[in-house]
């Protein structure tokens, strides 16, 4: 296909697997030329004509290569996105963008100086369920906004040794991972909060690092709080937002992670879609009437990413996520962890 963008994978582990590669997969403006894999070679089942690399090296020597998705585990991002820009590659990077402000600073910065594209990865924000909040806010018919509550539990008793989001520093854990996620959502909802508070704990036996965090975010009027668990059985809703005159509630997940683990590719007209038995309830008063409804959820579709990331790159449009946007949302993190740390309330 003409005016295609070439694509380097930098790494087929989860995040390749079941996220970067079928997205790229299906959108034909992209064209995947290289993937890292030091020992296998599980990529070539969706990419057959892309050569594997066993180096970075490689990837950064390609005159072809145009876009780097560096997707590899967090500490590795500042260094590999680093290089990639100053090799003039547009990158994508897995989220966190860096465990440190500064250095996403930095990064921000010398992309700005190349004339390069460089994006964050928060394929959340096409959630169908973050979507359909976002609408309801925006419509307030719950009245002035009271509170936002946000979750993403689990239910794992179990600590897989050896893996890297199971160990590590204070950078590991729940935080920068799914925290990462619902404090972008957050920031999407309402922007920079005024202050910050923030408990972090490791609930499993054994645990290394933080998995379970309570996170509020206080702004003018308002409360947003998030709320991750790895030991959450019987989970509540996934959103409560309490307004003056009403209430909204969204129970389950965004569905499009599991289809993807389970090989199937976004290529249809109904993906992201969801049953009408997880549509979210909705009651408020309206002149003195009482009225409930269910709210119709948004379909989720990460594949309007890419789509916004090519429309930047040729065409120089908007960026699916300004980094700008991640380094506020960073700093949050460390707030995250600075409250944690001193037993306090950070205010920014």
């Amino acid at each position: 296909m003409k005016n295609q963008v070439t694509v380097a994978l930098a790494s087929f582990g989860m995040s390749g697997k079941v996220f970067h590669g079928p997205l790229l997969k299906v959108n034909h403006n992209f064209r995947v030329k290289l993937v890292l894999e030091r020992s296998k070679t599980l990529s070539k089942e969706l990419f057959p004509d892309a050569t594997i690399v066993k180096t970075y090296d490689d990837i950064l020597t390609d005159n072809e290569v145009e876009l780097v998705v560096v997707n590899t585990p967090d500490k590795y991002h500042y260094t590999m996105v680093k290089q990639a820009l100053e090799a003039e590659k547009h990158v994508v990077v897995e989220k966190p963008a860096t465990l440190r402000s500064a250095e996403l600073q930095e990064l921000i910065e010398l992309a700005k100086a190349k004339g390069l594209a460089f994006t964050v990865f928060q394929n959340r924000r096409w959630d169908g369920d973050f979507r359909t909040v976002q609408k309801v806010i925006e419509e307030a018919r719950f009245g002035r906004l009271i509170e936002f509550e946000s979750h993403y539990d689990r239910y794992r008793t179990e600590i897989t040794p050896g893996t890297w989001k199971e160990e590590g520093d204070e950078y590991g854990g729940v935080l920068y991972n799914l925290g990462s996620h619902m404090v972008d959502q957050a920031y999407v909802l309402f922007g920079k909060p005024q202050t910050v508070t923030a408990h972090l704990k490791t609930v499993r036996k054994g645990g290394e690092v933080a998995d379970y965090y309570d996170i509020r975010l206080d702004y003018d009027g308002f409360s947003a709080l998030l709320k991750c668990s790895y030991l959450v059985m019987d989970p509540g809703p996934r959103y409560i937002i309490n307004g003056e005159y009403g209430t909204f509630k969204k129970w389950g997940i965004d569905g499009q992670e599991d289809l993807l683990k389970a090989g199937n590719l976004p290529e249809n007209d109904d993906w992201g879609k969801e049953d009408v038995d997880w549509w979210g309830t909705l009651v408020y008063t309206e002149n003195d009437e009482h009225v409930e409804e269910l709210v119709e959820t948004i379909p989720g579709d990460y594949r309007i990413f890419y789509d916004k990331l090519y429309e930047a790159i040729r065409n120089d449009k908007a960026l699916p996520v300004d980094p700008a946007e991640a380094l506020e949302v960073l700093k949050i993190l460390e707030a995250c962890l600075l409250s944690n740390k001193e037993r306090r309330t950070v205010i920014l």
